[in-house]
């Protein structure tokens, strides 16, 4: 039972994230990205997606959790060539006070910044990343929503081997803070309650566009999903956009150019 090797295969999908990142800033910028810094790292799976596209990549971690830095380095930085990892390191550090600067990108993904649950303290870590990045780079962060996510309610997903069961287990409509939970459960039948624990508040679309650009970002955009018209479910693509859909629950992009 390793929480963390069923997290990387049913939460992350890091092929699909670093597609969107390179395509986007290269779209934005008319170059690509080569420094990126991975806030919130955990086992540092993107980080190292990151360094295995290019040789000239670069990547950094940043995670407050000694014990997950030290699974990323034992089962995904070891996987890496050992030019590959000379060009990777993780870093145990506040993302507040993160030592790495001159980034063309900086990554807030999985939402792992809700955690910062006031408006000026939420100001301050995005006017950090700001002050690391280069004059021309990027902030790319991840967002969910939909009348749902202030639901309590418990949603359960079939993996390899495994079942992941995401629970919204409290919401307090006052805040917009609320608990959620990961539990895991094998085929066999053994269950891993609790595996992990989030308390954090659901912060709005508008909200987090809004304290971005009052940190002194000079864009904020919001990349909304497209649909599948054979299906009706998300195809992948993810464009700018000014309207989203009324959905249950969705998953979007934020881009925030320096």
């Amino acid at each position: 039972m390793d929480k963390h090797h069923f997290y990387q295969n049913s939460v992350q999908c890091v092929e699909a994230e670093i597609d969107f990142v390179e395509a986007t800033y290269q779209a934005l910028k008319g170059r690509p990205a080569r420094k990126l810094r991975e806030d919130f790292c955990g086992t540092a799976q993107t980080a190292c997606e990151w360094i295995s596209r290019h040789t000239d990549n670069h990547a950094w971690g940043v995670d407050l959790d000694p014990l997950v830095l030290q699974w990323g380095q034992q089962n995904n930085l070891s996987e890496l060539s050992v030019e590959q990892q000379q060009r990777i390191q993780l870093l145990h550090e506040d993302v507040m006070s993160a030592s790495v600067a001159e980034l063309d990108v900086v990554l807030a993904m999985n939402f792992s910044y809700f955690i910062f649950m006031q408006r000026e303290l939420m100001i301050r870590y995005f006017k950090t990343v700001k002050a690391s990045l280069q004059p021309d780079g990027v902030f790319f962060l991840d967002a969910f929503g939909g009348y749902e996510a202030a639901k309590e309610l418990v949603e359960e997903r079939e993996c390899d081997g495994f079942t992941y069961i995401w629970e919204q287990a409290s919401f307090n409509p006052i805040n917009s803070e609320m608990q959620c939970y990961i539990h895991f459960v094998t085929d066999e039948g053994v269950r891993m309650d609790q595996a992990f624990d989030y308390y954090w508040r659901l912060w709005t679309l508008p909200e987090i566009t809004e304290m971005l650009l009052a940190a002194g970002f000079k864009t904020a955009e919001v990349y909304w999903e497209g649909t599948d018209e054979k299906t009706g479910e998300g195809d992948g693509v993810y464009t700018a956009a000014k309207v989203g859909t009324a959905d249950a629950g969705w998953v979007c992009y934020i881009v925030a150019e320096k």
